[in-house]
């Protein structure tokens, strides 16, 4: 085979796959994925992560398994010593593994010496995330329409500094002075998972000023009633207690974090220029993707859930522009793919066969326009069942009382009512069925309603669809329901 490819992940954190100006939406400035798709990308519209909050979903990604085959349903399970991680198999093919940014992937006291080179931590120290995430410049009275809404609006610079200088920014400038030094007898690998466009919802000049508010498009509203809905939707609506807010401070709140997404497309235009100059753009893969959505508004909401699966949340930017020997037709795909689908696509770039069963699929076929479909259908899942206290997240205090930001949901979370349930989603290009134990199943027709506002679970008309996306689901569940080492043992 060919030399091995460099690999860069860059990973942004809580990015929606509708803000980007190449899928269409008029108020996205993402000059540089737009260019790159044009040129030699291809971007999944339909690209679904497999848990819509961070740690299942990085669990899921990493390893090519679904949440369940494991476990991997909380911020607290992590990828255990044991189980696969594609970090750590890119290291053992003799890759120089950087890690620079968040974890939320393996266990902190496991160390991460197993799965890259370089943990990097920047020399200059970027301001504290106290100073965005400490919440208390913006927040408010805990009686105000403020204290839930994790809107923080425009950051002041530093006047000597050019940036807001955060995690972020330390990691990205990190990133490229690794470029710029790498080893001359290794192929890299990059992994840059980073916070943005994670809220609170803040972002510095020029990105706060750049977003035409006039280009936004319509929010999805508030159902008149949650008939029909999870109850935890209901629940951190009214917790969150947002309902005073009028269109001009969504819009301001929506801009803010479509400037945020602006800020790392201009970062990851960086990134690509230091690939660029250190001659090794055309040997590297590029992958960018986020760990899942965020409601921006949507709903009346702000910030994520555990286990509920609107397109909002689940649906991710998806981005790849291979090696310049791999085949490609550079495009907007609407083939359904699903995150657990990257391992994979990495696994056929170095002709690697897996050591452990998975499920994802390699998209290099769809790269190269051999095919235009991949999957029929993708799924995403979360919560917990009836007695799962392990599950509840209690680690986090800080969050369990009134005064944390995420109370509103992860203080339903830690109810035993029904605000929690084990839920699992089966989405199709057509449909969308979400079996959930303890409350009402829901079933949309993305056609007529794309904002997933009439649940049609009893309609008979609609009958026909709903036994086959259950069919589905039960087939999803047989074929994913384990796995089996492929080491054997000796009965004698």
């Amino acid at each position: 085979m060919e030399k091995k490819p460099h690999i860069v992940i860059f990973n942004p954190d809580q990015w929606r796959g509708d803000v980007l100006g190449h899928v269409g939406n008029a108020a996205a400035v993402t000059p540089v994925l737009d260019r790159l798709v044009e040129t030699e990308a291809v971007s999944f519209r339909s690209a679904f992560c497999q848990n819509p909050v961070c740690t299942p979903s990085r669990c899921s990604f990493m390893s090519g398994w679904y949440p369940h085959v494991r476990g991997h349903r909380t911020m607290f399970h992590m990828m255990q010593p044991d189980e696969p991680v594609l970090l750590r198999t890119i290291k053992e093919q003799g890759y120089s593994v950087w890690w620079g940014g968040k974890n939320d992937l393996v266990p902190a006291e496991s160390g991460y010496d197993a799965y890259c080179d370089i943990k990097y931590k920047p020399e200059k120290q970027p301001r504290p995330e106290s100073n965005l995430h400490g919440y208390d410049l913006w927040r408010g009275e805990p009686e105000g329409d403020n204290y839930y809404s994790f809107y923080a609006g425009k950051l002041e610079k530093d006047p000597a500094e050019e940036a807001y200088y955060d995690s972020d920014w330390a990691n990205v400038l990190g990133a490229i002075e690794f470029i710029k030094n790498a080893p001359e007898d290794q192929p890299i690998c990059l992994y840059l998972p980073l916070l943005y466009p994670h809220p609170p919802y803040g972002v510095e000049e020029p990105w706060f000023s750049q977003i035409d508010r006039k280009k936004l498009p319509p929010r999805i509203p508030a159902p008149d009633n949650w008939d029909g809905k999870p109850s935890l939707l209901k629940g951190i609506y009214e917790r969150q207690n947002l309902q005073t807010w009028s269109e001009e401070r969504w819009d301001e709140l929506r801009a803010t974090y479509y400037g945020m997404c602006s800020r790392v497309d201009h970062q990851f235009g960086l990134l690509l220029d230091a690939l660029k100059e250190a001659g090794i753009y055309d040997d590297t893969a590029v992958f960018f993707f986020s760990d899942h959505g965020d409601f921006t508004g949507d709903y009346g909401l702000v910030e994520k859930t555990q286990n509920t699966f609107e397109d909002t949340l689940t649906r991710v930017p998806f981005v790849i522009k291979p090696p310049k020997h791999i085949p490609v037709v550079p495009r907007v795909s609407d083939a359904l793919v699903e995150l657990i689908d990257f391992p994979a696509t990495v696994e056929a770039l170095l002709d690697l066969k897996p050591e452990h069963t998975h499920f994802g699929r390699s998209l290099l076929p769809l790269l190269a326009g051999e095919t235009y479909e991949h999957r029929d259908a993708v799924f995403c899942e979360g919560g917990r069942i009836h007695g799962e206290i392990h599950c509840m997240e209690k680690d986090s205090i800080a969050q369990t009382t009134p005064t944390g930001l995420y109370w509103p949901r992860v203080g339903l979370q830690q109810s035993e009512r029904a605000e929690h349930t084990k839920a699992v989603m089966c989405r199709t290009k057509t449909h969308k069925y979400v079996r959930r134990l303890y409350e009402s199943d829901e079933l949309y027709d993305l056609q007529s309603d794309p904002g997933e506002m009439a649940n049609r679970i009893d309609d008979p008309s609609l009958s026909g669809v709903l036994a086959e996306l259950k069919d589905r689901l039960l087939t999803f569940y047989q074929e994913t329901a384990d796995v089996v080492p492929h080491k054997t043992n000796q009965r004698f």
